[in-house]
Parts: C-alpha cells; structure tokens; sequence
C-alpha cells in the first residue's frame, strides 16, 4: 500500500513538473520595455483594404542593456476588452499560450540592437472580424520565449483604440457584374421573342 501512495505521489510530482516546464510565459512578468505606436487613417478600418503602420524602440528610461537578449520583435492585433466580452474565443489568459487578446499576426521583424526605431505597415487581413483593436509587439530571445513587450493603449487597454469593419462578404464588382449578368439576360429574352414572332410572321405569310 506504502508503495502504491509513493508511486501516485510521485506520478502527481512528474505531472507538475511536466505542466510547469512546458506552461507557457506569464505576462504579468514582462516588462514593457518597448514604445509602440500604430498611425492609420481617420475612421473605421475596412478589411482587406485598409493599412496599419506600426512604429516601435526601446523605451529611453530603461536601463542599458535591457535589451542584451532580444533578437526578434513580434507585432500582433489584439482585441479590446470591450470587444471580448461575452466572447470565450478571445478571452484574455495570463498564460501567453492560453491568452486569446492578441491572435491576429502583423508581422515579425529581428530586433536592431540598441534600440533603433523600427517600423512596418500591415493590410488589415480579409479574415480580421469587425471588433475594437490595439497592437502590441514582443520582444522574443534566442529560443522565441517572449522576454518583453510594449503597446499602443494603456495598461486598462481603454485609450488609443480603433475600429476594423470585417468584409462583409459582398463585392462592389459583383453587385457590377449581377446586374450586367441580369440586364443581358433581359435583353436576350426581348431578343429571343422578337425572333420567335418574326418565324411565325413569315410561316403565316407563306
């Protein structure tokens, strides 16, 4: 029995060990050490259609060296609080492999040492639904593990917000080509009577 109780002690101690070696990054242990900004047009973005540019550098009041181990930045769009709620498939989890805030990719980018200023300009994908967004970028080591980051809204993610309108699944080209596709129908109805009446005119005739 002794024997049993040590061998479901020890099963429970491996599967802890297992589950934190392989649990993902907390974010409440990173820093924001990096100042994020997204510039963009007035108004509602369109998917699809609309672009994002965004800046990002490490922050001047961190101390030297802050940045010793950063070697690639990834930039993602992450949805606002007022955009996740009632919505389990975006919830946000401090556990970055769990967290559902930021699951839409920009792009990614090494990181130029000594904190230059970088920028990129991402098209709002097709795919992006209509909600409120933020950017937020990671700074990732050596072995991709997020070490940092830095955002363009507040700690609250109540400021600095914009809106994306999804496609709605509707083209202006093919409302066009409906309404050509109908009209030509239209006609070649008209065209097909006018040739029937004109057989049966000369049939008579004859």
């Amino acid at each position: 029995m002794a024997i049993l109780q040590r061998f479901v002690l020890a099963s429970v101690f491996v599967c802890c060990l297992v589950a934190t070696c392989y649990g993902g990054v907390s974010f409440k242990t990173l820093h924001p050490t990096l100042t994020v900004t997204a510039t963009h047009k007035e108004g509602v973005l369109k998917a699809g259609v609309d672009n994002v540019t965004v800046t990002w550098a490490l922050d001047t009041s961190v101390p030297a060296g802050t940045d010793a181990s950063y070697k690639t930045i990834k930039v993602k769009l992450c949805y606002a609080p007022v955009s996740q709620v009632d919505r389990g498939w975006r919830k946000t989890k401090d556990d970055l492999t769990k967290d559902k805030t930021c699951t839409h990719k920009m792009v990614a980018k090494p990181y130029i040492a000594g904190g230059a200023v970088a920028t990129a300009t991402w098209t709002v994908l097709r795919d992006v639904p209509t909600a409120k967004y933020f950017v937020r970028a990671y700074a990732h080591d050596a072995a991709d593990v997020e070490l940092a980051y830095g955002q363009t809204t507040s700690a609250d993610k109540k400021t600095n917000l914009f809106d994306i309108e999804a496609v709605t699944g509707r083209h202006v080209s093919l409302d066009i080509a409906s309404i050509c596709f109908s009209a030509f129908s239209i006609v070649s109805l008209f065209g097909f009577f006018f040739l029937e009446r004109r057989k049966t005119r000369i049939a008579e005739a004859k």
